[in-house]
């Protein structure tokens, strides 16, 4: 098998970490049976021959039965199973499993897609007999899966006529490369590919005809939501494999996922827990497109960026030029000879979406202060609420004479901006009566000793696009403060000069 003796490191931890969550479902001994699994995957390095699929056409009643399977070469089957030619059809297609059941994401996923469209044919590929094999047989596996869904696909197509742009398979870890294969291998060429977090570990920076490529469909969208795993391994690919992929929360861990709730549970329960927070950020994909479903007036909205940091500094929420699209379902069909890469953050549950804001600060002053590094939190206020106690994340020391760009995130809608409250905090290097004065100064700059100074700040909003610039509002009453207050000023919005831009933001 290629790359065996590389992987196999690699293999024996994902093996470990997913076996040791069914022990509580077995009574044989961890070692003779973990070894002898292991053992048998080193000598039996051939897949299976057989790859065995079976199409369940489940129904918008009753979303976790299996009760009508269609048989490709059986007509009657799809008479049986009330088939429809006229609508739009979906295949869902699971990943790698060890117990060798379906999980709960699929029945809601499979209910979701019914309750946006209640006349589709919501059809489950089931692979489980091959995908519960050991991680690199079940990969390895993938492509002869893939083929026979093609088959299906072909003998759908002439039994029934339906438009295969009418087709979108939706597929998650392992099951986003099968769909790939499936779409390679299909005599005409399908209409839409989700992949959700594909499946990293023996596809990363592999050739694209050995993994989902933009080549499987017309469109191919992914959502990256484990790029970057425990142990430096990553448990989703990281490279982009579609027409527009787009990473949350820069496509590592997702929130309500943390490292250390999960260090907390291993302390606790042992490596039962191993698998929780893995297994929570990767399948966050399958709960983000359900969102997408459900909550179609809360789309969440991703932004197009050359890099994680630079969307990180807010520099990345125009959307003029296809710039920002929809995450999930009603993701528009953007086909580059390029991978779009965008990004987005997300709240911690459902509906996921969050508010993007890019502050743009211009420090004005004399000297350099390069130590300068505050901590401050904000508060903002529209016409629809308040959000408060916000994170300024500086990437980079305060130079002066430079536009410095800051990301903010909110986790509800606060209507049109009015008002931005600034707060700072005491830091290991500053003083609070330090921090004070600098900071009164930066706001004010109309001491002639003021080092730096800030006198507006431009606010671009990212789901409504609007262009704000916010003034100080009382400033001869700074000298004391703990926080300073910007409003609205009555000027529009103006480009500031390429020597003072960041750059193409």
């Amino acid at each position: 098998m290629k790359g065996l003796h590389v992987n196999c490191f690699y293999v024996f931890l994902l093996n470990a970490v997913f076996y040791v969550t069914t022990l509580g479902e077995h009574s044989v001994s961890i070692n003779d049976n973990f070894m002898d699994n292991f053992k048998d995957l080193i000598e039996n390095n051939d897949a299976n021959s057989h790859a065995y699929a079976k199409f369940s056409l489940r129904k918008p009643s009753m979303p976790d039965d299996d009760t009508c399977y269609i048989s490709p070469g059986n007509s009657e089957s799809l008479k049986e199973c009330s088939f429809n030619s006229a609508s739009k059809t979906f295949l869902v297609i699971h990943g790698w499993t060890v117990s060798g059941l379906f999980e709960s994401w699929v029945a809601k996923l499979v209910s979701a897609l019914y309750e946006r469209e209640p006349n589709a044919n919501v059809i489950v590929v089931d692979w489980l007999y091959t995908a519960q094999n050991h991680y690199l047989v079940a990969a390895q596996n993938t492509k002869m899966v893939g083929q026979e869904i093609a088959h299906f696909i072909d003998w759908l197509e002439e039994e029934t006529n339906i438009l295969l742009e009418n087709l979108h398979l939706i597929g998650y870890s392992l099951g986003a490369h099968v769909a790939g294969f499936a779409g390679s291998h299909t005599l005409n060429i399908l209409g839409r590919i989700t992949g959700l977090d594909p499946a990293g570990p023996d596809f990363e920076g592999e050739h694209a005809h050995r993994r989902l490529s933009p080549d499987d469909a017309h469109f191919v969208d992914v959502l990256h939501t484990f790029s970057q795993g425990s142990l430096g391994l990553s448990i989703g690919i990281q490279q982009p494999v579609g027409h527009v992929d787009i990473y949350p929360n820069g496509g590592n861990f997702q929130p309500g996922c943390s490292r250390q709730s999960t260090l907390e549970t291993i302390s606790k329960l042992g490596l039962f827990a191993v698998t929780d927070s893995p297994k929570c950020s990767h399948e966050r994909s399958i709960h983000l497109f359900i969102d997408s479903l459900l909550n179609e007036q809360q789309a969440s909205k991703a932004y197009r960026c050359r890099s994680s940091d630079m969307f990180n500094r807010g520099m990345c929420l125009r959307c003029h030029r296809n710039h920002c699209n929809t995450v999930g379902y009603d993701i528009s069909k953007v086909r580059k000879t390029r991978s779009v890469t965008m990004y987005t953050k997300t709240r911690a549950s459902m509906p996921f979406r969050a508010f993007h804001y890019q502050l743009k600060v211009h420090f004005f002053g004399k000297v350099d202060r390069p130590d300068m590094e505050p901590s401050l939190t904000v508060y903002l206020m529209g016409t629809e609420g308040e959000v408060e106690d916000l994170k300024l994340t500086l990437k980079e020391k305060i130079m002066t004479n430079k536009t410095h760009s800051f990301l903010l995130v909110a986790e509800k809608d606060i209507g049109d901006l009015l008002m931005v409250k600034f707060k700072w905090e005491e830091s290991t290097n500053w003083s609070a009566s330090s921090m004070l004065r600098m900071f009164s100064s930066w706001w004010s700059g109309d001491s002639a000793d003021s080092e730096v100074a800030v006198h507006k700040i431009r606010i671009r909003v990212g789901e409504t696009q609007k262009k704000m610039v916010f003034c100080i509002k009382h400033p001869q009453d700074l000298s004391l403060q703990k926080e300073v207050t910007f409003v609205k000023c009555k000027e529009e919005w103006k480009k500031t000069s390429k020597r003072l831009n960041l750059g193409n933001h």
